[in-house]
């Protein structure tokens, strides 16, 4: 396999990467000015109501959410300064901490989501017909090999 790359896929990397960009960047806008909550705080928020008890180790969490331990780690800080999430320790493993949705968090992650859904239907799903979106999931599927969290 050669590493060349013909200004044809060049392209297709170019949009995709911009793609993502600006459909990150319109939902990005819409939860901060609306909830005061960035999309990888909505992710944190969403992970964690739909995880057994309302809480994930802080390592898986980081794995869901694709950010590293201590990006996740600052994020953690900023929704629990907020009231949004909680530390609890884990009793089977002293140096575990699990991050916890709270009450406020749940509340929060009810109000956006809303918004959320909005802006991904307005700049994602709706500009695509139902076989440019079975298409998109194919092709996304072999790019993503391991299942969705």
């Amino acid at each position: 396999m050669t590493a060349e790359i013909t200004p044809q896929q060049l392209i297709v990397w170019r949009m995709l990467q911009r793609a993502q960009v600006r459909i990150t960047r319109s939902l990005e806008t819409e939860l901060l000015s609306s909830h005061d909550l960035a999309p990888a705080a909505y992710d944190v928020l969403l992970q964690l109501s739909e995880a057994p008890g309302r809480r994930l180790r802080m390592n898986d969490l980081a794995d869901r959410v694709l950010l590293s331990r201590s990006g996740l780690t600052r994020l953690i800080d900023r929704l629990q300064r907020d009231r949004l999430v909680q530390r609890e320790a884990c009793t089977s493993d002293a140096r575990g901490l699990f991050a916890v949705l709270t009450k406020a968090g749940e509340d929060r992650l009810a109000e956006a989501t809303p918004t959320y859904l909005r802006a991904v239907r307005g700049r994602f799903l709706d500009l695509l017909d139902e076989e440019e979106l079975r298409q998109c999931s194919a092709i996304l599927a072999k790019l993503l090999p391991e299942p969705p969290l």
